[in-house]
């Protein structure tokens, strides 16, 4: 049986430093990965900005990290300042975050077993209304995000603080190259998998180049973000789930 993949070009638009991992593997499997990444991080350099919650972190039963950029820049900034707190447990919205912090050290990640959102965290017994009730919850993440985890910890009785790491920006990107390949019908598939990337994608490329894009296949991590990409008219998604696993899982099934 034929490798689905072989030749096939697909556009991965993560961050450059988060994108080589899903690159190398679809190199790996026969196909060609075109690097276009839609979002840029800005990491808070700041001291200030973590010395004042680094002094308060014995007051917290959990620090949740939303993201592998908020344990780069949220975790790094606070060891820099003082030692992790042997009782503060960590958490991760889904393996990519938890495999992080385990090359952190950190031994015990609470992390869903299925799912990577906000709900499913919830769903945690750690995050139980019961569990919550005074305590303190630290949630470390970029400039913007879904409010619903805080908010519903903090309807749970938890006492709720942010500590805003990195900022996510739409980066200056040459867009021709992929509406080249695009028009020329050597883009076979795209991987978006924030939210915020397709509307970046929607900004750079404007009507007629969104339109370039109206046959080819967008895979995404995640429905909310098939919402929002079905939003800037691009109507082609497949609902893949979180992870390089399953990216490339759906993208070998659909070819195949």
């Amino acid at each position: 049986m034929g490798n689905p993949l072989f030749g096939r070009t697909i556009a991965v638009t993560r961050p450059a430093a988060q994108a080589e991992g899903l690159c190398r593997a679809i190199e790996e499997t026969g196909g060609k990965a075109f690097r276009f990444p839609l979002l840029e991080i800005i990491p808070v350099t700041e001291p200030a900005v973590f010395a004042s919650v680094a002094e308060r972190l014995d007051t917290f039963a959990i620090a949740f990290f939303v993201s592998p950029n908020a344990v780069e820049h949220g975790l790094n900034g606070l060891r820099q300042i003082r030692a992790w707190p042997l009782g503060l447990r960590v958490a991760a919205v889904g393996r990519g975050s938890a495999r992080a912090l385990e090359k952190q050290g950190f031994g015990e990640v609470l992390v869903p077993a299925e799912g990577a959102d906000s709900e499913a965290v919830l769903a945690l017994p750690a995050f139980a209304a019961d569990a919550v009730r005074g305590a303190g919850v630290l949630v470390v993440r970029g400039d913007t995000g879904r409010e619903l985890l805080g908010e519903t910890l903090a309807k749970r009785g938890a006492r709720v603080e942010y500590l805003s790491c990195y900022q996510r920006r739409c980066p200056a990107a040459d867009t021709a190259p992929l509406l080249e390949r695009a028009r020329g019908g050597s883009l076979d598939a795209i991987f978006i998998t924030s939210s915020e990337a397709a509307d970046h994608l929607a900004r750079l490329l404007g009507g007629e180049g969104l339109a370039c894009l109206s046959s080819v296949p967008i895979f995404v991590s995640h429905p909310r973000i098939a919402e929002r990409c079905h939003s800037h008219g691009l109507m082609q998604t497949v609902v893949a789930g979180a992870g390089d696993d399953a990216l490339l899982h759906a993208l070998v099934a659909f070819f195949g």
